[in-house]
């Protein structure tokens, strides 16, 4: 009787389990399967990427065309915000005291034009006076080279015929420095017109810089109103940090190189070099060498070759440590480029545009990269898209049921305690 029982027993417990085991695990929802990549998908993509490109190649290719057309009116507009980035400071820090927005404006263009005037009066004036002893001394120095090189045995003609290629691209430089910054400036007239709105202009983005801003703004639809803004601050900014760091550059040359030049040439030769040394820094690329050499120049004539000689070591070494200390440093810090980046826009910018090329194409490089890291567009439209995502509902079928799936994987935990209720129903 005790053996049927228990048979009885097992062949119920065995019956229970069974059943437990029927019991189907729920089904989860498969995550879709991403279709394959096909070749016209591929080609399909990079089609759409050139027509963009083209597009904007085009666009850009026609904003340098329209620029240079009227680069008359453009480069006074770059120099008034140039200009304006130096002063604006200033006339925030007479505003923040209390003072007006006229009264900020015509003191900090005032005081501008009166420390500009004062400068050229002590500095440049006295300098200039010295010009013509410069020209004599390079022309003396051309005729000394001449002649050191028929003592070495060269041909006179070859080193004529090298002078007269020197003398020609010095010249073909110097028609490019005119040409390329005021164009068609030709007579007095144009360029004392450019001079009155670089001045004009001046006073007005001092003024009411911030106001023109805004009217720009309000030219553009609601969402895109933000980013125009943020993009304007962003470039204003660059170019107002670029002038301080090509300032800071001349600097540093006109003082590290005019105490070589007061230490070895009479200070009516060393001034007028001095000047030229700091307006060299604002010509990228050629500045640098050509009042190098000038220098050197000017000292062999002056004292000999020993103190040319000095003034050389001197000039390399001043150069040699702004451009791969000082320069790199104020330039990429003050751009937030890295010291290649500032060396290569300058190089490509010098190759494209020549002088005024060069002069530009750090302040656009920093811009556009600033542009791109900041990104206002794709801020102002990810807003626009997060304000509308609540109210677009979720398709079913796509990622969102890939949330299911976890618990799909786990029905083995919910069949084990299914097994242990019978124990506790036999008590």
């Amino acid at each position: 009787m005790e053996f049927k029982r228990s048979k009885w027993w097992s062949a119920a417990r065995k019956r229970r389990a069974a059943r437990t085991r029927a019991v189907p695990a729920p089904e989860s929802v498969p995550a879709p399967t991403p279709e394959p990549v096909h070749q016209d998908d591929l080609l399909k993509t990079v089609s759409n990427a050139a027509w963009r490109l083209l597009v904007i190649g085009v666009v850009v290719a026609l904003l340098l065309w329209g620029a240079i057309y009227i680069r008359v009116v453009v480069l006074p507009i770059i120099l008034a915000i140039f200009a304006t980035a130096l002063l604006m400071p200033v006339a925030n820090w007479l505003r923040s005291k209390g003072m007006g927005r006229g009264t900020a404006t015509a003191i900090t263009v005032l005081g501008a034009l009166i420390a500009f005037g004062g400068v050229v009066t002590i500095v440049v004036m006295p300098a200039v006076s010295g010009f013509n002893s410069i020209a004599t001394s390079v022309n003396q120095a051309v005729v000394t080279l001449q002649d050191f090189a028929a003592s070495l045995g060269l041909n006179d003609r070859l080193v004529s015929d090298w002078v007269a290629s020197a003398q020609a691209e010095i010249q073909r430089n110097s028609s490019q420095l005119v040409s390329g910054t005021w164009a068609v400036a030709v007579g007095v007239g144009e360029v004392l017109i450019g001079v009155i709105l670089v001045l004009v202009l001046t006073v007005y983005f001092v003024h009411s810089g911030d106001e023109l801003m805004k009217w720009v703004r309000e030219l553009f639809p609601q969402p895109s109103r933000r980013a125009i803004q943020i993009a304007g601050e962003v470039s204003y900014d660059v170019m107002g940090r670029y002038v301080r760091g090509v300032a800071l550059v001349g600097l540093f040359d006109a003082i590290g190189i005019g105490i070589v030049l007061l230490f070895c040439l009479d200070p009516t030769l060393a001034w007028p070099l001095i000047v030229l040394t700091f307006i060299g820094a604002f010509l990228p690329v050629i500045g640098a060498f050509l009042t190098g050499l000038i220098s050197v120049l000017v000292g062999l004539v002056a004292e000999g070759w020993i103190v040319a000689l000095i003034i050389l070591a001197g000039t390399v070494a001043v150069q040699q440590l702004e451009s791969h200390v000082f320069a790199p440093r104020v330039y990429g810090k003050a751009l937030e480029l890295p010291s290649a980046v500032v060396l290569l826009a300058i190089a490509i910018g010098s190759i494209i545009g020549g002088i005024t090329g060069a002069f530009l194409a750090t302040p656009v490089a920093a811009v556009l990269a600033a542009l791109l890291r900041n990104r206002p567009f794709a801020i102002a439209e990810a807003q626009v898209l997060g304000a509308s995502a609540p109210s677009v509902p979720s398709p079913q079928g796509t990622a969102a049921p890939a949330a299911p799936a976890a618990p799909a994987a786990s029905p083995a935990p919910t069949t084990r305690p299914a097994t242990s209720p019978p124990p506790a129903a036999d008590g």
